[in-house]
């Protein structure tokens, strides 16, 4: 592997975050460009690779249950009236180069394949920004284009009729600790809370640590949180929380989510102020 197949981004000298585009993995685990490890300026680890809870749950990167009938999550795809069901449909996002890459961050052009077909064509533009001693943000915005000749539509596993899972789009998996992160939101904590909710910001405190995502644009933050605590510890964003989207020969789906990465267990007002910070240009 060379160092172009693997960036590091850096804030002021530190690494803080790996950039992997050609992962090796089985075809059921929808092999995809990932960042991990991902880790707070003071070296400590935020997220997870492959944990045994979910082979499937890469670091940070973007992840669709449902492109067309499509799986390029990994794992199981849920199937209405039959529930989970191991299927022989994942795709793949396929690394097609970089037209920037530098230790702040990178541009990559990305090829979503399934069936040897290409079915979305994305632009990622990533970076990483200093927010003081204690604290940095991972900036990431993703651009889905249908290149197809007929319309495709997004899913999850709550449009095709599984409750509460409306999972697709941006996910960061956290690190697992032997207790659950706390969970915040501007106006309340837990993860009942932050789950489904369209708040500005959702934080997930460790120990030692706390990530606070936020959407960026009108677009994102209409977009559900997708929050897991209990069971894993994970945040996304929903692309389709109660029906599919849509997505005609030529359009483009454009989403940006800002993470501040911070030391320490962060409390509401410097979250918000960090989010605040970190998504202000």
């Amino acid at each position: 592997m060379t160092p172009n197949d693997a960036p590091v981004l850096r804030v002021a000298g530190r690494p803080v975050a790996r950039y992997v585009t050609r992962p090796r993995l089985p075809a059921r685990l929808a092999p995809r460009p990932y960042l991990h490890p991902v880790t707070t300026l003071s070296g400590t680890p935020v997220t997870e690779l492959g944990p045994a809870d979910h082979l499937h749950h890469l670091g940070v990167g973007v992840a669709v249950p449902d492109v067309e009938g499509h799986n390029f999550w990994g794992g199981r795809t849920f199937v209405r009236d039959r529930g989970p069901t191991e299927l022989d449909n994942h795709g793949v996002q396929r690394h097609a180069g970089f037209r920037r890459c530098g230790p702040d961050g990178f541009v990559e052009e990305l090829r979503w394949v399934a069936d040897g077909r290409e079915l979305l064509r994305e632009r990622r533009t990533v970076a990483a920004t200093g927010l003081g001693d204690t604290a940095w943000a991972l900036d990431f915005t993703f651009s889905l284009t249908n290149v197809t000749h007929g319309p495709l539509s997004f899913g999850s596993p709550a449009t095709n009729g599984r409750p509460g899972a409306a999972y697709g789009g941006f996910f960061w998996r956290a690190r697992k600790e032997d207790e659950p992160p706390l969970v915040r939101t501007p106006d309340g904590d837990g993860e009942a809370a932050a789950h489904g909710a369209r708040a500005d910001w959702v934080a997930l405190a460790g120990r030692t640590w706390t990530l606070v995502l936020a959407g960026a644009t009108g677009a994102t933050r209409r977009d559900a949180w997708f929050v897991r605590a209990a069971e894993y510890p994970g945040v996304g964003s929903s692309l389709a929380r109660t029906e599919r989207l849509a997505v005609a020969p030529g359009e483009t789906v454009v989403r940006r989510i800002v993470t501040v990465v911070a030391d320490g267990r962060l409390e509401r007002e410097q979250a918000a102020a960090l989010v605040r910070e970190a998504v202000t240009p």
